[in-house]
């Protein structure tokens, strides 16, 4: 078990922009970052990192927290893993205490599926360079690829020996359960005596964007025409071959930083390529492109060059991916190798000078990509011709960006010598059919939508006052809690002549002691069992920490408590996402009226629980002729006084709380 004097190291040494900024493609705005959110498909960013507070927010999905939750939701980490992550990243050396049997118990099934496929990696990867098999036969074939040592051991490429079990045996030998060796893949079940599923193959570790092990791609080395060339791992719960991309662990700063991802087809082109000292390029792994795919680059960058051989057939089957990658609102180039060369070949025998420039030359944007690969086709043909520039116009279609679309079809009218005026007609046709198809679905989901909400009335009054009210509470105890702030206090005092009177005098409180201190006045908790729950948490942190600091009090945020503080905290950064301040809008800052803002949640609250009773007290009331109704009659008169008493503070006439 990891010691919490190491978990308080890795807390107050990590900065949730570093980290973050691993996975995502973050851009400077203001004192926050912000980038497209890595959980949802969208194309406006939505994702924002506050340093100064050391949280996310992604207000797309509703998802957020510290460092530790980006990895445990991006990356599916456990806790313990995740500390592990952070501290390797930061060099923190990890201090370990003694774990119970029952806590050594507690590993869910992706957790094990996730150790036994690290296993096999370190496995397959040993006996390559260690075992005489693995390096006459797997070492040799890498090293005819021209991979170097540091090559195959960035990639930790690696060799399962030729025997029926050889893996399975050991890893059973290491304590690894069959169930788990099985739901990977890595072993293929059989009565009598399971079996190695890639034996005799070189393997390819396939790691996702966090480096976590998810499956395994093996090449046979042998002439056997019965077996695939290559093998993939099946689809489990931590591998789905349509939602991973083949280097993007290796690639990902690589991307972000040059804001472009080259993507090829099999390993050894991404492996190529990286030893070439071109490290932001990716591979679909030899499965057709897919929308995962695209978006998981999306995270990264805007910018994708797609790289093909010199095969034309391979060419006209592989371009039907650029459709989708102009669906998602990313910009694409193509870039083809002369014949019979493919990217490992051309990279492997290019100095890394010449390999950049011959990229730089020969990207074409898809426009030109598609007319040079199809006009030879087409030629003098009218009919041909016709059909290539309608395709090249429903490509166009796909753009979501309007200006893109309108310079897009000025290039395709001069390329292919049509008027802009009948390209335009033919591609609004298209984007109208596209928008009354997306406008159908719509309809279908409000109409959905609508019959669960009928179904599930919501108390609109409690959702608009009570629980705003008690999130306002919450809000103010968490940004400005230990703040010390000028209060007005009001009370009744006899006067020397005896009289009555009304005093104010005004006194320093500490915010969270003005709030608490109001609420023990009146007798008063939350409603809500979570906001009454994080309130107590709340009060007894700053009771015991003098020196309150929020990022101390969110490292000791009880997890169930982490959403809903996250929300609250990062509520304010909506007002970076819409920019605002470049509207000449400029909201104004609640730190500027903190006691203001206290004191009016208080009392709005006051008059709210006052207007509940004087509501209790009416329906009370009894209609029959003898009925005595003094009593609830005077206790409303003496209510309503106190909320007219309540409205002259605020400022409001008598309308109900807003």
């Amino acid at each position: 078990m990891i010691s919490k004097a190491t978990i308080d190291t890795v807390f107050e040494t990590a900065r949730v922009e570093e980290v973050i900024g691993d996975f995502v493609n973050l851009k400077r705005a203001g004192s926050n970052f912000k980038g497209l959110s890595p959980f949802s498909e969208e194309r406006s960013p939505s994702f924002m990192v506050s340093p100064a507070k050391g949280i996310w927010k992604d207000f797309s999905s509703g998802k957020g927290g510290n460092s530790v939750a980006f990895l445990m939701e991006h990356s599916h980490f456990t806790y313990p893993e995740a500390i592990r992550y952070l501290a390797k990243k930061y060099n923190i050396e990890i201090e370990e205490t003694e774990q119970s049997d029952e806590e050594k118990a507690i590993t869910d099934v992706r957790e094990s599926m996730y150790l036994v496929s690290e296993f096999a990696k370190t496995y397959f990867h040993n006996t390559l360079f260690n075992s005489e098999e693995g390096k006459a036969i797997g070492y040799s074939y890498f090293k005819e690829r021209g991979f170097s040592n540091d090559t195959i051991k960035k990639f930790s490429l690696g060799y399962s020996p030729e025997s029926w079990d050889a893996f399975t045996k050991e890893a059973l030998g290491k304590g690894y359960k069959l169930e788990f060796l099985e739901s990977t893949g890595l072993t293929i079940p059989r009565d009598d005596r399971p079996f190695d599923r890639f034996k005799g193959r070189v393997m390819f570790p396939i790691e996702s964007m966090s480096g976590r092990v998810l499956g395994f791609g093996g090449r046979i080395l042998t002439n056997d025409k019965k077996a695939a060339k290559y093998l993939n791992s099946p689809e489990s719960e931590i591998y789905h071959k349509s939602k991973v991309l083949y280097g993007i662990f290796q690639a990902k700063q690589s991307i972000a930083k040059l804001n472009n991802c080259y993507l090829v087809e099999g390993y050894t082109d991404v492996i190529q390529f990286n030893q070439s000292g071109i490290e932001n390029v990716v591979s679909s792994s030899g499965t057709a492109l897919t929308p995962d795919q695209i978006r998981l680059i999306n995270r990264l960058t805007k910018n994708i060059t797609v790289l093909f051989d010199g095969d034309a057939a391979g060419l006209r089957a592989s371009i039907r991916g650029i459709d989708l990658i102009l669906e998602e609102g990313m910009n694409v180039k193509v870039c083809t190798f002369p014949d019979g060369e493919d990217p490992d070949s051309f990279a492997k025998k290019t100095s890394y000078d010449d390999l950049v420039l011959y990229l730089e030359n020969n990207a074409k944007d898809f426009i030109q990509f598609k007319a040079s690969l199809l006009m030879n086709e087409a030629k003098n043909d009218p009919i041909k011709k016709a059909d290539l520039i309608r395709d090249m116009v429903v490509s166009i279609s796909k753009i979501p960006d309007r200006i893109q679309r309108e310079i897009y079809i000025q290039e395709c009218s001069r390329i292919m010598d049509i008027s802009e005026q009948v390209l335009q007609s033919t591609l609004a046709q298209l984007v109208q059919k596209d928008v009354s198809e997306v406008g159908k679905k719509q309809k279908q989901e409000q109409q959905a939508f609508e019959v669960v909400k009928n179904e599930n009335p919501i108390d609109a009054e409690k959702v608009d006052v009570l629980y705003r009210l008690e999130r306002k509470i919450i809000e103010i105890l968490l940004l400005y809690g230990n703040k010390t702030e000028e209060f007005e206090d009001a009370f009744l005092r006899t006067n020397e002549e005896g009289e009555i009177e009304n005093v104010i005098e005004k006194k320093d409180y500490k915010v969270y002691q003005r709030i608490y201190l109001s609420l023990q006045e009146d007798e008063v908790e939350l409603a809500n069992p979570l906001f009454r729950a994080i309130f107590n948490d709340l009060i007894n942190f700053y009771h015991q920490n003098e020196n309150f600091s929020l990022e101390k009090y969110l490292m000791h945020l009880q997890p169930d408590f982490a959403q809903e503080v996250t929300d609250i905290l990062m509520e304010d950064e909506r007002v970076v996402l819409h920019n605002w301040e470049g509207q000449n809008i400029f909201p104004k800052s609640k730190s500027e009226t903190i006691s203001q803002n206290v004191s009016e949640t208080i009392l709005t609250m006051r008059w709210y629980l006052v207007g509940k009773i004087i509501d209790e007290l009416k329906s009370s009331l009894s209609s029959e002729p003898d009925s005595d109704n003094t009593e609830p009659l005077s206790l409303t008169m003496d209510y309503n006084t106190l909320i007219h008493s309540f409205s002259k503070k605020l400022g409001r006439v008598m309308s109900r709380y807003y």
